[in-house]
């Protein structure tokens, strides 16, 4: 039996790895780095590499395991960061050319407990320009090239190069931020595992914001465990980010394995179904399947809470509202410099009235509230991650109207579950017929991570779709 390359292990699989003496953090930061060496220049996943930090922090890591100083299961695991998040020294562009020269000052609360945990980092990834897209393209950094298709197809966004990055398996674990989608749409688009927090579980701050009200951070993996070990090593109260403050810390390790028996996950039906491509659905139902095969008890639930938070967030208009204050100054001095379609998304927010905004923005605590008392039954919903696999970016990107239709469709799903303060994990569940991964969403009550990496978890010791793997043969013969 052929043993498994380095680049498709998980953290899991590699923390034991090197805890059994049969690999050290500086063999496997330079392997991964000479993987991304090998494979960037046509996936682009990276818009920098920290080569010498990254060996320099590999060999901290191998000398502290060397004298007895383990400090967890993620010591000596190389990963990536979308470049939203504050790495002291470098640039944080927040994929625009306007911010070349943005040198953070101190790390991202996120990277310095990364670091902490003995993380090893290579580098800064990809995004949509200042995280504003649901498809991926980005026209001034270049757009990451999602793995599975030798044909440019669209990798997802915001986080659009952290899921290529974790999908090539140029590193087990990337930083990503989800505002509408923004780490569950490229784990879907690019076959990945991807964690939408509750707001509050995870600083934000040294973060490049787009939305206060909707950002979350989270990580884009090779499996639901993966998720789970770095959210543990994420989650707490941070000073800087008062979102976090008064919430507990959650510990989602003890009933990971647990397994689904006797819960109660329903189908939520409605508008996260309607004018879904068959073979998205197709995939998504029989999910149900094999959660019912492992003792779960699977239901389907009228879910009206999913098309009233759609009808409280017409066009985005809060993200817009909020994007265009972060933004006022900038776009007044740069206008002709943002992305026109970034421009445009951000200039619908220069028209709500604060009468609207806040009327919208108040009307979702009633909402969130009703959803509570809908899903007192029911352990977690299952919902298609989004409702059409990737499409060719050159089809997405031929017109302001085409990507305006093919945006809106990628962000429907799981925008609705930030309107309503979800958690959500995205995990693969199939491909199409054209060999395009297709995601399920796995909803959650707010603050129940532990519940919804809990099905993950179970469903994929039951199946191997995240453990599929894109030929890369392709990119070699370019």
């Amino acid at each position: 039996m052929t043993e498994t390359p380095l680049h498709w292990l998980t953290i899991s699989e590699l923390s034991q790895r090197m805890r059994q003496g049969a690999l050290s953090p500086v063999e496997l930061a330079e392997h991964m780095l000479s993987r991304l060496a090998a494979l960037d220049g046509t996936l682009h996943a990276f818009k920098l590499v920290a080569r010498e930090r990254a060996l320099a922090q590999a060999q901290a890591a191998e000398l502290a395991l060397k004298a007895g100083q383990d400090v967890g299961p993620l010591h000596g695991i190389p990963y990536a960061a979308k470049d939203l998040f504050d790495v002291k020294g470098l640039p944080t562009t927040a994929g625009s050319n306007l911010l070349e020269d943005n040198i953070a000052a101190a790390d991202a609360t996120v990277i310095r407990r990364l670091t902490q945990a003995g993380m090893v980092f290579l580098g800064k990834t990809h995004t949509v320009q200042f995280a504003y897209g649901g498809v991926g393209i980005n026209h001034h950094h270049g757009t990451p090239h999602n793995p599975w298709h030798a044909v440019p197809h669209a990798p997802g966004g915001s986080s659009s190069g952290s899921g290529v990055a974790v999908a090539a398996g140029m590193v087990p674990m990337a930083l990503g931020s989800d505002t509408g989608g923004s780490v569950r749409i490229p784990s879907s688009l690019c076959g990945t595992v991807g964690l939408k927090t509750t707001v509050g579980q995870i600083s934000r701050a040294g973060v490049f914001p787009l939305s206060w009200s909707l950002d979350s951070v989270g990580p884009l993996t090779r499996s639901a465990e993966d998720a789970a070990l770095v959210y543990q090593c994420l989650r707490g109260s941070d000073p800087q980010d008062p979102s976090t403050l008064g919430i507990p810390p959650q510990d989602v390790l003890t009933r990971l394995k647990d397994g689904v028996r006797g819960l109660r996950l329903a189908f939520a039906e409605t508008i996260f179904w309607d004018q879904v491509n068959a073979e998205v659905a197709q995939a998504v139902r029989s999910c149900g399947e094999v959660l019912n095969g492992l003792g779960a008890h699977i239901e389907s639930i009228e879910f009206p809470e999913a098309a009233e938070a759609q009808e409280l967030n017409p066009r985005g208009l809060a993200v817009a509202a909020e994007a265009y204050t972060i933004h006022q100054a900038r776009l007044e001095t740069h206008f002709e410099d943002y992305d026109p379609i970034v421009r445009q998304r951000m200039m619908q927010g220069k028209d709500v009235s604060a009468t609207d905004y806040l009327n919208t923005t108040r009307a979702w605590i009633p909402l969130r509230a009703k959803v509570l008392e809908t899903l007192r039954q029911v352990d977690a919903l299952l919902v298609p991650t989004t409702m059409i696999p990737p499409l060719p970016v050159a089809e997405i990107d031929a017109s302001m109207d085409t990507y305006s239709t093919r945006n809106l469709q990628y962000l429907r799903n799981t925008a609705i579950g930030n309107v309503l303060n979800l958690c959500g994990l995205s995990v693969p569940c199939g491909f199409t017929s054209q060999g395009l991964p297709i995601g399920l969403m796995i909803y959650g009550k707010p603050w129940n991570e532990d519940m919804v990496l809990r099905v993950g978890y179970a469903f994929e010791q039951a199946t191997d779709w995240h453990r599929r793997t894109p030929d890369l043969a392709w990119v070699r013969s370019l």
